[in-house]
């Protein structure tokens, strides 16, 4: 990608712990969760993505932010579910981000296709996949919110296992309550980590300390359905290969059904269990 065509936006005038270690006999154990009652019965919650960088001067300030509104800071009606992707494409730029990736480039530029948007830019947020906004922009970020189209949960049980040191399976059963046509969904499940604070000692950032919540860690497809009525129980499972350092109580996984066009049509939320 031509550097012309990437952009560190800040704020528009216009607008207005150590891991502990793990016992060897936990990597057996497998545990179930459910999502709440309160989150079926309302309605379930909209997806906030934000793509970001630590090679980005202004991603700090959009980091903040989506970590206030995902501890709730701003007590909204909407639950939400938020999901940090860390680019790689300012990785030039005097520091390595450690959490960008190549597949986080390329879901941001699928946003920008799909949005019909001219340029790919940090910090960006995307609302349930059909709206966007500079993401350190709190007025506009909150009003996508709440003006966003909310889709029923699906009731998955989700059960997660470490067969190996090294691994997380998880494993899904519930229906999707919605219907599905003949055009598919895919099923998305993402493996994310808060809580990560670390030193930047050079590029645009040089000298701060960087404070990352909700950043994806591991994502995957995990099944597509096409022609499912809302009540099928549909069943479906990833392994993901974990880090060096490793902690559960600092993961959660998000789980969310969305089409070609990345917009998303029903999403749930898990923490994982600390024993795990």
């Amino acid at each position: 990608m031509a550097p012309s065509l990437l952009a560190c936006f800040g704020r528009s005038k216009s607008s207005s712990s150590p891991s502990a270690a793990v016992k060897r006999d936990q990597f057996s154990a497998s545990q179930t969760v459910d999502a709440s009652v309160e989150e079926q019965r309302r309605g379930g919650p909209v997806v906030v993505e934000l793509f970001s960088s630590q090679g980005c001067a202004t991603s700090p300030e959009a980091e903040v932010l989506l970590s206030r509104l995902g501890r709730g800071d701003f007590a909204l009606e909407a639950p939400v579910i938020v999901l940090a992707f860390h680019v790689d494409y300012w990785d030039y730029a005097g520091w390595k981000d450690p959490f960008g990736s190549s597949q986080s480039t390329v879901r941001q530029k699928a946003y920008i296709e799909s949005l019909n948007l001219d340029t790919m830019f940090t910090p960006q947020v995307v609302v349930q996949g059909r709206s966007h906004c500079v993401g350190n922009e709190e007025e506009a970020l909150l009003s996508a919110i709440m003006s966003a189209q909310r889709f029923p949960s699906p009731a998955f049980q989700a059960t997660f296992q470490r067969p190996s040191p090294g691994t997380l399976k998880v494993s899904l059963s519930g229906p999707l309550r919605s219907k599905i046509d003949g055009q598919g969904m895919d099923v998305m499940v993402a493996l994310y980590e808060s809580g990560l604070v670390m030193d930047c000692p050079s590029g645009e950032n040089k000298g701060k300390v960087l404070a990352n919540d909700y950043v994806v860690r591991r994502m995957e497809k995990v099944a597509t359905v096409k022609d499912v009525s809302a009540k099928k129980v549909v069943t479906a499972s990833v392994h993901f290969p974990l880090w060096e350092g490793f902690n559960a109580t600092k993961c959660g996984v998000a789980v969310f059904l969305q089409n070609k066009q990345h917009q998303i049509f029903g999403s749930q939320n898990f923490q994982l269990p600390d024993s795990i």
